[in-house]
C-alpha cells in the first residue's frame, strides 16, 4: 500500500496576536498538510508527552439530558425532515402549516391578513421563525391571523413585553387582509418587519447545509444542552478515544538558512497568491469606541503605530510585492478578499478607509468585500432569542470559520482563479507583528513549494491567554480505521477537552501545545471543496461559548446583561477536513507527521 501523507510543523519567532514585543525571542510552530508521500510512522518512544481525551467532536451529545430542551429537539428535527423532504416552495409552505405551533400563532388566515401583503419566500421566512419556537420575536398579540383587529384590553392588561410589543400595531393595522395598503407602500413604517426578513433571509440561506432557520436553533439547543451536562467535560463522539499530541516542528530561528529558503520560495511565488482577511468581527474584548460620538467601533479601526489594523495589513502586503520587484525585475498586484460583517457598521467603515485612501492605489478591482451574516445571541436557559431595543433579534457575527461557505456563496474562490492565483494567505487583523520576520513569507513559500492543503503558523503560548492552541490529534473510529491530524482547539474549549493550564503540580504539559496566531496558508481548490459541501462539514468547528455574559438594550430600553451565546465557526478548524487515514496505528514518531 502505499505511504501516506506527513504534516510539517515549522517554528518561526513569531508573537502572539496584539501582545507587545518582549525580549525573548518565541518558539513558533507552521502547521501544514502535505500531499507528497512519505515513510510511515512507527511507534513512539515512552518518554513521548501527551494527553488522553474522551473525546474531539465537537458535535453535540447526542443523548440530551435537559428533557424540555431533548423535546424541543426532537420536534424541530422531525420539522426539518419534513421541509427537507418538500420539492417546492409551496410544499414547504403546507409542510410548516401543518406545524401546530404555525396553526396556533396565525389561525386559520395564514395566508392573508398581514401575511396576504407578503412574497411566499418572506411568508416562509416568518413560518419557520414560528415553528423553531420563536414566535415572541413577532409577539403574538399583533393580530398576525387576519382579522386586522386588536384586544386593546388583553394588552391593557399584559406584561411590559406585551406593551412593548404594542407599540408595532400600528404598523400591523395598516395592512389590508389583500395586501399592503398605498400608504404603507409609500412609507417606511415597514422598515422593521423589512429588517427582520433580511435577517432572517440571511440566516436561513447561509445555514441552508444544516437545516437553514430550524437546524440553527437545533443546533443551538443541542450545544446548549451539552455545556448542562454532569459529562460536559467528555462529549460523546463517534470515535472509540482520542489522544492528543504536542505537535513537533520546523524552527525558523534556529534552521536560519532553510528559513531563508522558505522566505524567498514565498516571494517567487507571490503572484501565484492571494490574501484573505476576515475582518468581519466585533472585536467586544477591546472595547474601541468613537471619543467623539461615542459609537462602537470594529477592531479594524483600532490605531496601532498611527494607523488602523487594516492599513498595516496593506502596508505589510505592500512591502512583500515591492521585495518581489526588487527581487525578480516584476510588479504584481496581490488580489484580497475581505470578510467583513455588518456588526458596528463594519463593513461601512472598511469600505470608507479604502475609499478615503483611494483603494490603497491597488485599484478597487483587486479588492472583493463580502459580508458576514449576524446569526441570532440565544438564551443560555432555554435557547429564545435575546430581543434588543429595536425590537429585532440581537445578532452577532458567527466566527471566523464562516469565511470558507461565505466564499464559495459569494463566489469568492471564482475570482481569485480569475487573477490567477493557486493559493492564498490567510491573516486575521489582531495579528500586528506577523510580518516583522519571515514567518508569512516563509510559510507561503513552503505550502506552495510543496502542494500543501493548509499551514498554521503558531508560537509558544503564555499561560492565561486567550487564544487557542494547536494539537495533532491521534483518534480512532468506530470502523477500526485511524486518523491523524492538526487541529486547533479554541481556549472556550479548553475545560471541555481537559487541557488545563500549567500548575506547579501538572508540569508543563499543557504549555507545550503551541498557540494559534491566526495566520494560515491555504490551497484554494482544497478549502473550496470543503466549502462547497451540503452538510455540515463546510461550518467547522462548530462551538458556543455560554460562559461570557451577553450585554445588551432590551425593547424597553433597559440595559440587560444575560448568559448566553450564538453558533460560531471556527476558521482554523477546516483543518478536521484534512486528516491521515490509515487501517493500522501509527506509533512512532508521531509527533512529526
Amino acid at each position: 500500500m502505499a505511504p501516506p501523507p506527513p504534516h510539517l510543523r515549522l517554528l518561526s519567532p513569531l508573537l502572539p496576536p496584539l501582545c507587545p514585543p518582549r525580549r525573548r525571542r518565541a518558539r513558533t510552530r507552521l502547521l501544514s498538510a502535505l500531499s507528497s508521500p512519505s515513510p510511515a510512522p512507527s511507534p513512539p518512544p515512552r518518554s513521548q508527552q501527551r494527553v488522553s481525551t474522551a473525546s474531539l467532536d465537537r458535535g453535540p451529545s447526542p443523548s440530551l439530558e435537559h428533557q424540555p430542551l431533548a423535546a424541543e429537539v426532537a420536534r424541530l428535527s422531525a420539522a426539518r425532515a419534513r421541509l427537507r423532504a418538500a420539492r417546492s416552495l409551496d410544499d414547504k409552505l403546507r409542510a410548516l402549516d401543518a406545524e401546530p405551533r404555525v396553526a396556533a400563532f396565525f389561525g386559520n388566515a395564514s395566508g392573508g391578513g398581514v401575511l396576504g401583503g407578503l412574497q411566499p419566500r418572506e411568508t416562509y421566512l416568518l413560518k419557520c421563525l414560528v415553528a423553531a419556537g420563536q414566535d415572541h420575536v413577532l409577539g403574538a398579540e399583533l393580530g398576525w391571523a387576519g382579522d386586522g383587529t386588536h384586544d386593546h384590553e388583553r394588552h391593557r392588561n399584559g406584561s411590559a413585553l406585551r406593551e412593548a410589543l404594542y407599540s408595532l400595531a400600528g404598523l400591523v393595522g395598516k395592512w389590508s387582509g389583500e395586501g399592503v395598503a398605498d400608504d404603507v407602500a409609500r412609507g417606511g413604517d415597514t422598515e422593521l418587519l423589512r429588517q427582520l426578513l433580511k435577517f432572517l433571509g440571511d440566516i436561513d440561506e447561509f445555514y441552508d447545509c444544516i437545516g437553514g432557520i430550524i437546524g440553527y436553533q437545533i443546533m443551538a439547543l443541542e450545544l446548549i444542552s451539552a455545556s448542562k451536562s454532569k459529562d460536559s467535560k467528555h462529549r460523546h463522539s463517534q470515535d472509540k478515544f482520542v489522544h492528543f499530541h504536542v505537535p513537533a516542528g520546523v524552527n525558523l530561528s534556529e534552521d536560519t538558512e532553510y528559513a531563508s529558503q522558505a522566505a524567498l520560495w514565498g516571494i517567487e511565488g507571490l503572484p501565484e497568491l492571494g490574501e484573505i482577511y476576515p475582518i468581519g468581527g466585533a472585536g467586544d474584548r477591546l472595547g474601541l469606541v468613537d471619543s467623539d460620538t461615542g459609537e462602537s467601533l470594529p477592531a479594524a479601526l483600532l490605531p496601532y503605530c498611527g494607523r488602523s489594523l487594516l492599513e498595516g495589513l496593506m502596508r505589510d502586503l505592500q512591502a512583500r510585492e515591492f521585495l518581489h520587484f526588487k527581487i525578480f525585475g516584476k510588479q504584481c498586484i496581490t488580489p484580497v478578499a475581505i470578510m467583513t460583517s455588518s456588526v458596528k457598521n463594519n463593513h461601512e467603515h472598511i469600505v470608507a478607509i479604502c475609499e478615503r485612501l483611494e483603494w490603497f492605489g491597488r485599484g478597487q478591482e483587486n479588492f472583493r468585500l463580502f459580508e458576514q451574516p449576524l446569526v441570532p445571541v440565544v438564551n443560555a436557559e432555554d435557547g429564545d432569542w435575546l430581543i434588543d431595543k429595536s425590537l429585532l433579534p440581537v445578532g452577532k457575527p458567527g466566527g471566523h470559520g464562516a469565511i470558507w461557505k461565505l466564499a464559495c456563496d459569494r463566489g469568492v474562490f471564482e475570482w481569485l482563479y480569475r487573477h490567477g492565483r493557486k493559493g492564498a494567505t490567510v491573516r486575521q487583523v489582531s495579528n500586528v507583528v506577523a510580518a516583522t520576520d519571515l514567518t508569512l513569507m516563509a510559510l507561503a513559500g513552503i505550502g506552495m513549494r510543496h502542494n500543501k492543503k493548509l499551514g498554521f503558523a503558531s508560537c509558544e503560548r503564555r499561560p492565561g491567554a486567550t487564544e487557542g492552541v494547536n494539537v495533532l490529534i491521534e483518534k480512532q473510529n468506530l470502523d477500526g480505521l485511524w486518523a491523524y491530524g492538526i487541529t486547533c482547539i479554541e481556549y472556550t474549549e479548553f475545560e471541555k477537552y481537559g487541557i488545563s493550564e500549567p500548575t506547579s503540580t501538572n508540569g508543563s504539559l499543557q504549555a507545550s501545545y503551541p498557540a494559534n496566531t491566526n495566520i494560515m496558508y491555504v490551497d484554494l481548490q482544497a478549502v473550496e471543496e470543503v466549502g462547497s459541501r451540503r452538510n455540515a462539514s463546510c461550518l467547522p468547528g462548530m462551538v458556543m461559548n455560554l460562559k461570557k455574559a451577553i450585554s445588551y438594550v432590551d425593547h424597553l430600553g433597559f440595559e440587560c446583561s444575560a448568559a448566553g451565546g450564538r453558533l460560531e465557526c471556527t476558521m482554523q478548524n477546516i483543518a478536521d477536513n484534512f486528516m491521515n487515514t490509515y487501517s493500522y496505528r501509527c506509533s512512532k514518531a508521531i509527533e512529526s507527521m
